[in-house]
């Protein structure tokens, strides 16, 4: 017998909010059949294959220190550094630049509501490394 993740949760002070930036961030979707809404504690966003969820919910706390688990990012197209570009266009911030000048390393953002992610080199920038 095994269990597979359900979803992802992501405390937040405002699930609406969060889960459309986020939704923006990953071209995520929400369930047809249980739009998310302003003023919702609880928002739902899904791949487009439904194989990957992250459920946002509002709680009274404030994030204090480093998240425990993150999100690592990969550009599904172009590099990391445009895809770096865009993501701050949306409002994430640079927490940390782990760039080496050989092309490797990665970036730790924080979303609008502080919550670290990183970003890597895109599979095509890998390949390119190794070649």
């Amino acid at each position: 017998m095994t269990a597979y993740v359900s979803h992802t949760t992501i405390d937040c002070a405002d699930a609406f909010t969060l889960s459309r930036w986020w939704q923006s961030v990953l071209d995520y979707r929400e369930d047809a059949d249980d739009p998310n809404e302003p003023g919702h504690e609880e928002c739902l966003i899904m791949s487009a294959d439904g194989r990957h969820r992250l459920l946002f919910i509002e709680v009274p706390d404030v994030k204090q220190v480093k998240n425990r688990i993150h999100l690592d990012l990969r550009p599904a197209e172009g590099t990391r550094d445009e895809e770096l570009g865009r993501l701050t266009g949306l409002g994430a911030t640079v927490v940390s630049d782990l760039r080496n000048a050989d092309g490797t390393g990665w970036v730790v953002l924080a979303d609008p509501e502080g919550n670290e992610f990183c970003i890597l080199r895109s599979e095509a920038e890998v390949a390119a490394g190794r070649a």
